[in-house]
C-alpha cells in the first residue's frame, strides 16, 4: 500500500503550481480594472446624469489613488497573517466591490465600489509577488516574474477591449460581473494550498503608519493630478505626512517600511529601474496618440493600432526575459533592455513625425527594451530580500511601479502643448522626448547595478524599536 505521507508530498507541489495560477489571475483583474471602465464612463454618465468628466474622477482617479496609497500596507499584512491568506481575502474584497458595483443606485456608491475593488487589488498583486519569491526555487524566478509582467501588461492593454465589448453587449454594469466568474476560477484554484503555513504574527500591525502612509501617497497623487493652485497644498501636505510616516516608522516595533530594505542595492535598483521605465511607458501610451491625432487626424481606433507595436512586443519579450533571467542572470538583460529602449527613443527623438508610421519601429523597440528589463529587475530585486519581508518588499515594488506611471502622465499634462500650431506640436513632442531619454539614462544606471549571474545577498532586516 502506498504510503499517503508520500503520496501529500508529491501533490504539494501541483497544488502549490494551480494556487499560484489562481494567484496570477486575482492580480490580473488590478489592471484590468483599471482600464476596462474607461471605455464605460459615457454610458454612466448618461445613466446617473453626471458629467462624463465628473464620473471619470469618481471611479478612475479614486481607483488608482486607492491602488497605490494601500499596495505598502498590503503587503505588511501579508507577511503577518500568510499571503495565500491575504490574497484570498483580496479576491473577496474584489468580489464584494464588483457585486456593489452592479447594484450601485447612485455614482457615490459607484465609487465606493470601485474603492473596494482597489483595496482587493492592492491586497492580492503584494501577496502574489511575495507567492511567487517565497515558493518557487530562484532558478524558477525569473521564468516567473516574467509571467506575471506579461499577464499584467496583458490585462491593461486588453481592458478597453473588453469593456467595450462588454458594454455594447450587456451595458456598463457587465464590466463589474465580469469580475466574478475570473474571481471563482481563482478561488478554486487556491482552494487546495495551506492559507496558513506562511503566517508568521509579530507585534501589534503599525495602524498609525499605514495611515499616514495612505494620506501621504492619496495627497501625492492628488497633487500630480490637480492643475490648479491647489497643486503646491496638495504636495506639501503629501510631503509633510510622508516626513512624519519615515520618522514614525524609525520607531515602530513591526513598521510597515521598513527602510533597512533599500540597503539591499539590487532591491534598491531594481525597484527604480521599473518605477522609472514606467514613467516612460505610461506617458507615451498617452502622449503618442494625443500627438498623432493633432498632427494626422487619426482615429482613436488607428492610434491604438500603432500602440500595438509597443504592448504586442513587451508582452512577447516579457515572456521570453523570464527564463533568460534564470540563466544569465538579471543584469545582461536589464542592460540589453535599457539600451534598446534607449534606441527606440532617441529613433523616435530623430524622426519628424512626417507620417504617423514612424512611430512603429521605436515603439515596438522600446516593447522589447521594457520587456528585457522588467522581469529581471523584479527578479533581482524580490530575491534580494528575506522570505518573511517578502510582502512588505512586494508592496513597495507595487507602488513604486504605480507612482512612475503617475508621475509621467503628471509631467505629461505639464509639459505638452498641443495647442499651437504642428511645427508647435512637434517641438513639445521632442521636449518631452528630450526629458524620457534622461529618465531611460537614469534607468540604464540602475540596471548596470543589478547583480549578474551570482545569486544577491539576501537583507533581513530587524524591526527597529525604540521600546527598552
Amino acid at each position: 500500500m502506498a504510503d499517503p505521507t508520500l503520496s501529500h508530498q508529491a501533490e504539494a507541489p501541483s497544488r502549490t503550481a494551480r494556487g499560484l495560477a489562481g494567484a496570477l489571475l486575482a492580480a490580473a483583474l488590478m489592471p484590468l480594472n483599471s482600464t476596462m471602465i474607461a471605455v464605460a464612463v459615457p454610458s454612466i454618465a448618461r445613466t446617473f446624469h453626471h458629467d462624463p468628466a465628473d464620473v471619470t474622477q469618481a471611479l478612475v482617479a479614486t481607483y488608482l489613488i486607492a491602488a497605490i496609497a494601500l499596495q505598502g500596507p498590503g503587503g505588511k499584512l501579508g507577511d503577518r497573517l500568510g499571503h495565500w491568506r491575504v490574497c484570498v481575502f483580496g479576491q473577496v474584497v474584489v468580489a464584494v466591490g464588483a457585486v456593489v458595483g452592479f447594484l450601485a443606485p447612485s455614482l457615490p456608491v459607484l465609487a465606493g465600489s470601485r474603492v473596494l475593488m482597489a483595496t482587493g487589488g492592492a491586497l492580492a498583486v503584494p501577496a502574489t509577488l511575495a507567492l511567487l519569491r517565497i515558493e518557487l526555487p530562484p532558478e524558477r524566478r525569473g521564468r516567473a516574474f516574467g509571467t506575471f509582467g506579461a499577464i499584467m501588461a496583458s490585462a491593461a492593454a486588453l481592458g478597453p477591449i473588453i469593456g467595450g465589448v462588454l458594454v455594447d453587449a450587456f451595458g456598463w454594469e457587465a464590466v463589474f460581473v465580469a469580475n466574478l466568474p475570473v474571481l471563482l476560477i481563482s478561488a478554486l484554484l487556491i482552494a487546495g494550498v495551506d492559507h496558513t503555513r506562511d503566517a508568521r504574527p509579530t507585534a501589534a500591525f503599525d495602524w498609525a503608519g499605514s495611515v499616514l502612509l495612505t494620506a501621504a501617497l492619496a495627497l501625492l497623487v492628488l497633487g500630480a493630478e490637480s492643475t490648479d493652485g491647489a497643486v503646491l497644498a496638495l504636495v506639501g501636505a503629501g510631503l509633510v505626512l510622508l516626513t512624519g510616516f519615515v520618522v514614525r516608522e524609525r520607531s515602530a516595533a513591526d513598521p510597515v517600511i521598513d527602510f533597512a530594505i533599500f540597503r539591499a542595492r539590487p532591491f534598491a535598483a531594481g525597484t527604480l529601474l521599473v518605477c522609472l521605465q514606467n514613467l516612460v511607458m505610461y506617458a507615451l501610451i498617452f502622449e503618442i496618440p494625443l500627438v498623432l491625432e493633432e498632427l494626422f487626424d487619426l482615429t482613436a481606433r488607428e492610434t491604438g493600432q500603432l500602440l500595438i507595436f509597443l504592448m504586442a512586443a513587451m508582452v512577447l519579450m516579457s515572456l521570453v526575459t523570464g527564463r533568460l533571467t534564470d540563466r544569465l542572470g538579471p543584469r545582461t538583460l536589464a542592460v540589453a533592455g535599457s539600451l534598446v529602449s534607449l534606441v527606440g527613443l532617441v529613433i523616435l527623438l530623430t524622426d519628424d513625425l512626417a507620417t504617423s508610421g514612424e512611430v512603429r519601429l521605436p515603439m515596438a523597440l522600446l516593447g522589447v527594451g521594457l520587456g528585457l528589463c522588467s522581469p529581471a529587475a523584479q527578479t533581482a530585486s524580490m530575491s534580494a530580500i528575506a522570505p518573511e519581508q517578502s510582502g512588505m518588499a512586494a508592496g513597495v515594488s507595487s507602488t513604486m511601479r504605480y507612482l512612475g506611471g503617475v508621475a509621467g502622465i503628471a509631467f505629461l499634462g505639464r509639459m505638452l502643448d498641443l495647442d499651437g500650431s504642428a511645427a508647435d506640436i512637434r517641438s513639445s513632442h521632442h521636449t518631452v522626448l528630450v526629458v524620457f531619454t534622461g529618465v531611460l539614462c537614469a534607468a540604464l544606471v540602475c540596471a548596470a547595478l543589478l547583480p549578474g549571474r551570482r545569486p544577491a545577498s539576501v537583507v533581513s532586516a530587524e524591526p527597529q524599536s525604540t521600546r527598552p
